[in-house]
């Protein structure tokens, strides 16, 4: 492919040039496996004091354990990948960030329902989502093109 090459969308409007996408689908992979182990590490503080708590209320606090790390998670996400950087820790150490096809810039919420529909979509049709990405031209998986957004270099 050349490195010239724009790929647009329906508009004709410019979205992306190949070389934004080089590499996207490994930093992706990359940047999950480093932001779920930096959620791992904030959920420690946190499931200790839910430990604390249902000691304190006779274990009617414990049954916050379920919630913790969708809540990390969420929370994590909409501070980062809908923050300034547009992008996570992971994304950020990888070289990758999260676009709109519009241009616009990605909030927090759009930012929680980026991650909610991957994983609702993923939980019910496992891996096959991925393949997604090698039939669509801007790297893009289905919970990508459901919002109109895409993966870049920086």
């Amino acid at each position: 492919m050349n490195n010239s090459q724009i790929i647009d969308n329906e508009t004709g409007v410019r979205v992306v040039t190949v070389q934004e996408l080089e590499g996207v689908r490994t930093a992706r992979f990359m940047s999950f496996l480093v932001d779920y182990v930096i959620i791992g590490i904030l959920c420690i503080p946190l499931a200790i004091v839910i430990g604390f708590l249902g000691i304190i209320t006779l274990s009617l606090g414990w049954m916050l354990y379920p919630f913790l790390i969708p809540a990390v998670a969420l929370i994590y996400v909409a501070l980062t990948l809908g923050g300034p950087a547009q992008a996570t820790i992971g994304m950020r150490f990888m070289g990758v960030s999260i676009k709109r096809l519009d241009g616009g810039r990605v909030d927090p919420f759009l930012a929680v329902l980026h991650s909610i529909l991957f994983w609702v979509i993923h939980s019910f049709a496992m891996i096959i989502p991925l393949f997604a990405s090698f039939f669509s031209s801007k790297k893009r998986l289905i919970h990508d093109v459901l919002l109109g957004t895409y993966i870049s270099r920086d």
